[in-house]
């Protein structure tokens, strides 16, 4: 079932769902319509003449007009009325679209605001050749669903269908879809169904969507209670819809770690089965990926042995081994990672946290998972989390500036999904700050006060405008043969079986004196991977290959590219943050 308004021949239907008010009266063009109840807590009217660009909002028992919860529009922001949209008013181009086998992908994370200089879905548009020529295959968009203000990260959203007004609205994110799939492209949207934002929050006059508990970001919402099945259903649907009325290729479910749910079937596996049943019907894949910090394989396992059916999750693990290796930083979470070993063991066994004790967690965390196919796994040297979570939004490129960039780069051979962060593949080094544009006083005090205490006295406000220009990426300050370098890893991982996402066994990794001897098989061809993760020169000595002998590919020493044809000998000498890529046959 849908929600929101819905155009129909002649005019529109206007369905909600409210267990609260004893009366709903819609305002739509000077006029008052009372809606029927149709079921105990659905209210429903055809209002006859009424259509796309039409303003509307609801009255609940006589009291202020509230936007719809499933509102596909809200051109003047959260607080006022919302707008009809017919989707079928749009014409697409893509109907010979198909995604890339997932196996192939390779992710581009983007913030919509700070990609262009316009800030909208058209810059984005505009911005995908330099997509392309990262060998990315897959946009990742974090959220773009109504929030507060014109700036923000959109986490805090209340319209959980309507796309930012900022950022050009509907019909701009249905544009830029098309034209992603004109080009190739496959587009994934963060979706934030754990919590509700604070500002702009009406929900509750409506019905019981808390469930009485926190996150660290706002109100839980209730999946388990005696009111929840409603609270379900009405989440799936505005799920369902993004990918219905937006073409969309898959989601990405923001932190369901935070998901507070006890019902036989968990509301991530009704979700998930939901979302690739959509993609069933349309003849086209829907991926679902799981941001977790669980610590457990549980999101992305099958439904018929208790899992939750997530087509692949984000991987903390490896970017913590990989930043604290590169960066030498031992501070918060990173106390329990830095050495070579343990970048080994995430490369081998996908996770370091599986049931070891962690010192930043002060007990054991985690449970073995390396029976998982590497697919399964995504992983970043850098993302929005990542880095626009530490104080001052540095990005590895500030952090680390040398040849250890090239090497973390490297890591796209990794047996696993990789993800590149917008800018990453030329190096930008524009920090991505968290910034807000709340225009409640008292909450944007509220959020600057709690940021200074979560990240130190360092940490800028939120509030300031500066912070959202400063975050803006700029491909002219890029390095060329960076993103050539990116291009060429890429390209070799799709080029090389044993080089795409790695089934469990099929990739050993050692450390020995500060480098990385990694092993990555296939049926028919095998590549070695050696990082030296020092800055001064290591003699590796080479493991026998079991195909021939080994043949220089890559040599990641000034970003210089291929070296096919040269054969290595049994020792390599590889220099200072060095990193080289070798097959057989």
């Amino acid at each position: 079932m849908k929600f929101g308004a819905l155009v129909e021949q002649g005019g529109t239907r206007f369905r909600l769902w409210a267990s609260r008010p004893r009366t709903v009266e819609l305002e739509v063009d000077a006029r008052r319509v009372r809606l029927e109840r149709v079921g105990p807590e659905l209210w429903e009217s055809f209002v006859p003449g009424i259509g796309a660009g039409d303003r509307y909002a609801y009255r609940l028992d006589g009291g202020i007009p509230r936007p719809d919860p499933a509102s596909r529009s809200q051109p003047e922001g959260v607080h006022a009325a919302s707008e009809v949209v017919d989707p079928t008013l749009f014409h697409w181009h893509d109907q010979g679209f198909r995604a890339p086998a997932w196996r192939e992908v390779v992710l581009y994370e983007l913030h919509v605001g700070t990609f262009s200089h316009s800030g909208k879905f058209h810059g984005v548009a505009k911005g995908l050749d330099r997509i392309l020529a990262s060998g990315a295959k897959v946009i990742e968009l974090m959220p773009v669903a109504t929030f507060p203000g014109a700036r923000g990260w959109g986490y805090d959203g209340v319209q959980l269908l309507a796309p930012q007004a900022a950022y050009g609205g509907a019909e701009e994110l249905r544009a830029l879809v098309d034209a992603c799939h004109v080009r190739g492209l496959a587009l994934v949207l963060d979706l934030v169904l754990n919590h509700f934002g604070p500002e702009g929050n009406y929900l509750g006059e409506f019905a019981e969507y808390a469930s009485g508990t926190g996150t660290s970001w706002g109100q839980a919402i209730d999946l388990d209670g005696p009111g929840s099945r409603w609270v379900r259903h009405f989440l799936i649907a505005c799920a369902c819809a993004w990918v219905d009325e937006f073409h969309l290729d898959g989601v990405r479910l923001d932190a369901v770690h935070a998901f507070r749910d006890r019902s036989p079937v968990h509301f991530v596996a009704e979700l998930s089965a939901a979302l690739h049943g959509v993609g069933v019907a349309r003849g086209r894949p829907v991926w679902v990926i799981a941001e977790s910090d669980l610590g457990s394989p549980l999101p992305v396992e099958e439904p018929h042995v208790g899992g939750w059916g997530c087509d692949a999750m984000w991987c903390d693990d490896f970017h913590h081994a990989l930043h604290a290796a590169v960066t030498g930083e031992r501070h918060g979470y990173y106390v329990d990672f830095g050495p070579a070993e343990l970048l080994a063991r995430a490369l081998e066994r996908g996770a370091v946290q599986t049931g070891r004790r962690m010192r930043f967690r002060s007990g054991q965390h985690g449970s073995p998972s390396a029976f998982l196919d590497g697919a399964k796994r995504i992983v970043a040297a850098q993302n929005h989390d990542q880095v626009g979570n530490r104080a001052l939004g540095e990005r590895l490129a500030t952090l680390a500036p040398g040849s250890e960039y090239a090497v973390a780069a490297a890591l796209l051979t990794a047996p696993f999904v990789p993800l590149l962060f917008q800018g990453e593949e030329w190096g930008e080094r524009a920090p991505f700050l968290y910034f807000t544009s709340l225009d409640d006083p008292e909450l944007a005090r509220a959020v600057s006060e709690g940021r200074r205490r979560e990240r130190g006295p360092l940490s800028p406000d939120p509030q300031n405008p500066v912070l959202f220009e400063r975050s803006r990426i700029d491909p002219e300050r890029g390095q060329a043969e960076l993103t050539r370098w990116y291009r060429t890893l890429c390209d070799l991982r799709r080029a090389r079986p044993s080089l795409g996402p790695g089934a469990p066994g099929w990739t050993e990794a050692v450390a020995e004196r500060g480098a990385l001897v990694v092993r990555r098989l296939a049926p028919f061809e095998e590549t070695l991977v050696l990082y030296n993760l020092t800055p001064r020169g290591v003699a590796t000595e080479l493991p026998r290959s079991r195909r021939g002998r080994w043949r220089l590919l890559l040599d990641a020493g000034g970003f210089g590219g291929p070296r096919s044809g040269r054969t290595a000998e049994e020792t390599l000498a590889l220099s200072g943050w060095g990193a080289v890529v070798l097959g057989s046959p």
